[in-house]
């Protein structure tokens, strides 16, 4: 049922694709280990179920960090650098719970010119490797910079993320005292970049830019 569970996140699939998929494709019934001779694949209510007993266990951070240790062991180390950024999971503005009510958890956020519902997704990137190393889920209009003591690891010494990360040294002091920030430059009403600032935001954008190849995959 893991193995199931990874197939269906990586080729991003649904109940009825997956279970199509898997009668479908031999590498993915061999990589499920399941043999169509012995067993039928499982239905979706039973991959609903699973999906559901990993969720009330919290299984899903277990899973990651045994992932990450697995990594380490393999000579995919964390380095000191980190990029923290999110993206906003969007669902439907009509989507209702059991006492037909909107989910608690997400919530309507403006980005630009266009207005969001659902979720935010924060993750912290080594610098070097592009590994995820921190996740923290929160409604859409939660800011940025709320979670950032949550995604450092502890041992950085360098800090990349866009504007809505700037001006966060209190928080960068308690969690990494020995971090430089190196997140952008941020200008306002009062306070035009310079040349020189701009020059600074380039520099640090193409750093920060992996976290975009990150943010494709997820």
């Amino acid at each position: 049922m893991l193995r199931i569970y990874f197939l269906q996140h990586w080729f991003a699939l649904s109940d009825p694709a997956t279970e199509a998929a898997l009668y479908d494709t031999p590498a993915m019934r061999c990589f499920a280990q399941i043999d169509l001779g012995q067993e039928p694949v499982p239905d979706a209510t039973t991959r609903c179920k699973f999906r559901h007993l990993l969720e009330e266990n919290n299984l899903g951070v277990a899973l990651f960090d045994a992932v990450a240790v697995y990594l380490e062991e393999n000579g995919m180390k964390v380095s000191k650098g980190t990029i923290v950024d999110a993206t906003i999971i969007n669902a439907p503005t009509a989507t209702k719970n059991k006492s037909n009510t909107r989910d608690p958890d997400r919530h309507q956020t403006k980005k630009g010119k266009q207005w969001y519902f659902g979720m935010k997704a924060h993750i912290g990137v080594d610098s070097k490797t592009k590994l995820i190393h921190s996740v923290v889920a929160t409604p859409a209009n939660v800011h940025d910079s709320q979670v950032l003591g949550d995604l450092l690891h502890g041992e950085e010494t360098r800090l990349w993320g866009d504007s809505a990360y700037a001006g966060q040294q209190s928080v960068l002091k308690d969690n990494d005292p020995k971090v430089k920030d190196y997140t952008q430059v941020k200008g306002s009403r009062h306070r035009k970049l310079t040349e020189q600032d701009k020059a600074k935001n380039r520099h640090k954008s193409k750093v920060r830019a992996k976290v975009e190849h990150v943010f494709h995959i997820m």
